[in-house]
């Protein structure tokens, strides 16, 4: 891959506010064309003042970031026309219909696509003519998408995207995220559902007090934590007869076991339970999911400081 194909590029980017704090401290990262790149982090991590640096909403205190080859923000009349920002809240005029609302934006907007599509791709085509104020908070959100899809967008910004919208909504919006994708546009993508940045994401970064400190593949993250396995153990047998291999936390019946290596010691677990004749009630056995990851990285992190 060459450098030309990574559209987002920022580097040592650092964003300090007045007062002196720096809400973003040097982060170093790119996206290539094509891709969708979740950031992650606790609230405060710095991810959606990194987000407006890409947006060009505001220029960094220091490092540099590039969006489709230029700086977004002094570049802001080349950019613009070739990206999509869903913000996390949107202000529309209440008393506009949907469809009024689309056409309004799409009076500003470079080859905008007809308002009818844009609508029917956020599933929103037989609520066109009610008006803004009448809509759900879902359906706002699903509002807030149609008007970033409208410019055809080669680099998609989706903020808390799915916020408000019920289980069906959430998974018709990762649905077009992906067909989105293979369309050939780039998301970046902030989400408090960790669940939708492993199911969305082909790679991600995690932020916390303004750093990266972790990234890559959701299999690759999750991969560095361990895995555990849980269980409850019959009442009044003491957890320190379990195998002195077996690393294991107690609270009254309830252990969980982490591991590195799953499979071997989930095998030495069942055998001793065997030759011991005990009986593991509700023994559960998992890798490690982005949800563990990401807790374990915030609370490591706080800790640390």
């Amino acid at each position: 891959m060459t450098t030309d194909d990574h559209v987002i590029r920022a580097e040592q980017v650092r964003r300090s506010y007045t007062g002196g704090f720096e809400a973003v401290s040097g982060i170093s990262f790119s996206v290539p064309r094509g891709e969708i790149f979740a950031l992650l982090g606790t609230n405060g991590a710095g991810k959606t003042s990194t987000v407006e640096l890409l947006e060009g909403l505001a220029r960094p205190t220091g490092g540099t970031v590039q969006v489709l080859g230029h700086d977004p923000y002094r570049d802001r009349t080349a950019v613009r026309p070739r990206i999509g920002v869903m913000l996390q809240e949107g202000g529309f005029p209440s008393d506009l219909t949907v469809a009024e609302t689309a056409r309004m934006w799409a009076g500003c907007t470079t080859g905008a696509r007809p308002v009818p599509e844009a609508l029917e791709l956020v599933g929103l085509g037989m609520r066109a003519g009610v008006r803004v104020k009448q809509l759900s908070g879902g359906e706002r959100r699903r509002l807030d998408l149609a008007l970033a899809l409208l410019g055809r967008p080669e680099v998609l910004f989706l903020d808390e995207p799915t916020t408000g919208l019920d289980a069906e909504g959430r998974r018709d919006t990762w649905e077009l995220v992906r067909a989105l994708r293979e369309g050939g546009t780039t998301v970046l993508l902030t989400t408090h559902y960790l669940e939708e940045a492993e199911s969305l994401a082909d790679r991600l970064a995690i932020m916390h007090r303004g750093r990266i400190v972790t990234g890559g593949t959701p299999a690759e993250v999750t991969a560095s934590r361990p895995a555990r396995i849980r269980f409850l153990l019959p009442e009044g047998f003491p957890a320190g007869r379990l195998p002195l291999s077996l690393q294991a936390g107690a609270m009254g019946r309830r252990v969980e076991i982490r591991t590195h290596d799953l499979q071997d010691d989930l095998g030495e677990l069942l055998r001793w339970a065997r030759e011991s004749d005990v009986r593991l009630e509700s023994l559960d056995a998992r890798s490690a999911s982005l949800e563990d990851a990401f807790l374990d990285i915030a609370q490591t992190e706080t800790a640390g400081v």
